[in-house]
């Protein structure tokens, strides 16, 4: 299971891109007022999310190839749902999980998955 993306809550999804244009070197791939991805050669996509959690900061994103399954095994090993998969366009689906210490862990499922 690969990192797929790590997305970022921000307030200010201008000012966001600006710095992290600055920081990751690279311009985004995507720019929308829902999400900005940016695509660092040889590094997990970096999500820029203005509807994110501030108070539950970044969420590290793992591909996986059928997310009903990795939900079903994650949640035998102890993982608690904590959003169920759900459609984010594009083909893809994400779930988020919780880890025995309350550590939050998403998973997504798409065509490049």
């Amino acid at each position: 299971m690969a990192i797929r993306t790590i997305t970022v809550p921000v307030k200010d999804l201008e000012a966001a891109t600006a710095l992290y244009t600055k920081l990751l070197g690279v311009d985004p791939y995507m720019a929308s007022p829902y999400y900005v991805g940016f695509r660092p050669e040889g590094s997990p996509e970096v999500g820029l999310n203005p509807h994110g959690d501030l108070a539950a900061g970044p969420i590290t994103y793992f591909h996986v190839g059928d997310i009903n399954a990795t939900v079903a095994e994650l949640t035998a090993a102890g993982a608690t749902v904590e959003q169920e998969p759900r459609d984010v366009g594009g083909g893809g689906l994400t779930a988020h999980l919780r880890d025995g210490d309350g550590n939050l862990i998403g998973l997504f499922q798409g065509a490049d998955a």
